[in-house]
Order: structure tokens, then C-alpha cells, then sequence
């Protein structure tokens, strides 16, 4: 006769911890999308939502966050015309969605779809 030790016993229910966490998908998806133009944002978000629909989704957004603005000043010269500056910046649209309990399929189809250059994505699980 074969007696489990401690730590047999703790293996044995942390592996079946692991296997029931992979299985169950996420309750909630939040996606943040940057982007420096906002017309490849909205098309960015138009894929995304689409392809979220296409496996019965529910989709809260997209909703649009402050545009974040950073200022650049810079001497137009080095020298003797020290007070003539020009000023530059650059934008970064922001938008987020939510999606609440996405199956594995939606998941799937949204880690293959193929955007833009210049999109930055954040997911985060919930």
C-alpha cells in the first residue's frame, strides 16, 4: 500500500487549481487603443468591435479618453536670435472597451486580427 506524502497531496491540488484557472475564460476584457491619427483609431476600433460581435459579445464603447497632448519648444537658433522659438506637439488619441464574458472563440479572433502600425493595444483580464 502507497501513503501520499504532504507534499504529494499539495502538488496534486495546486496542478488541478492550474488546470481549472486555464479553463475558464476571463469574466471581463478591458481594451485600450492609442493611436497618434485618429481616423486609423476609429478604423482600428471598428475591427476589433467587429470581430468581437461576430461571436456574440457583449460590448460596452468604445468609449473616447482624454487625448493626451505633449508640447515641444525648441530654439529656431542657437545663437543670436535666442528668443525666436517654435513650438511642436503631439497627440495621442485614446479609447477603451469593455467586453463581458468573452468566450475563447472571441478571444481567439481578437489576438489573429491584423492592425495598423502606429496602434498601441493594452488588454487587461478581470
Amino acid at each position: 500500500m502507497v501513503t501520499k506524502t504532504k507534499t504529494d497531496k499539495k502538488t496534486t491540488v495546486a496542478r488541478k487549481r492550474a488546470v481549472a484557472k486555464k479553463e475558464l475564460p476571463p469574466a471581463k476584457l478591458r481594451i485600450r487603443v492609442r493611436a497618434y491619427e485618429s481616423k486609423i483609431l476609429d478604423a482600428s476600433i471598428k475591427q476589433i468591435m467587429d470581430a468581437a460581435l461576430r461571436f456574440d459579445a457583449k460590448i460596452r464603447g468604445p468609449i473616447p479618453l482624454p487625448t493626451e497632448i505633449k508640447k515641444y519648444t525648441v530654439n529656431r537658433s542657437s545663437f543670436v536670435h535666442k528668443n525666436a522659438r517654435e513650438q511642436f506637439e503631439m497627440r495621442v488619441h485614446k479609447r477603451l472597451i469593455d467586453i463581458e464574458n468573452p468566450s475563447a472563440k472571441t478571444i481567439e479572433a481578437l489576438t489573429n486580427l491584423s492592425l495598423p502600425s502606429g496602434v498601441n493595444i493594452d488588454v487587461k483580464t478581470s
